[in-house]
């Protein structure tokens, strides 16, 4: 692990998104609920939350941080599901790996609790949209 031992404590807010696309019927079908593992959406965002808690033992050498704010935002659009992991801490490192695997893990639970109704589905993106510090 990076040596953060000497970094003052600050405020710091990750911003990720993640994107999965999808047949517009599944999408659909997200949306009026019509999945046969119940609520894609609803339990993406649980998922998502569950995975920034628990980033320090999922990726190694990352720092477990002690989160003060995550809110994973999931929206269903015409042709995909469009997901925004917010995580705020204050720490001597960033947070930007806990917004990153809380969109991720949220994309893939879209797509396994999808796969039953679209086999083309796509994880089409996991990105960082913005990092501060104050």
């Amino acid at each position: 692990m990076v040596d953060v031992g000497g970094k003052a404590e600050t405020e710091r807010e990750a911003v990720a998104e993640g994107w999965i696309v999808l047949s517009p019927s599944a999408v659909d079908a997200l949306k009026a609920g019509r999945t046969p593992k119940g609520d894609p959406l609803l339990v993406a965002q649980i998922a998502g939350i569950q995975a920034a808690k628990r980033t320090g033992e999922l990726i190694p050498l990352c720092h477990p941080l002690p989160l003060t704010k995550v809110d994973v935002a999931i929206e269903a659009r015409e042709d995909s599901v469009e997901i925004l992991a917010t995580a705020e801490t204050v720490a001597q490192t960033g947070v930007e790996m806990e917004a990153l695997t809380a969109a991720a893990v949220a994309a893939l639970t879209v797509y396994d609790m999808a796969k039953a109704i679209d086999k083309e589905m796509v994880v089409a993106e996991v990105r960082l949209l913005e990092k501060t510090k104050e």
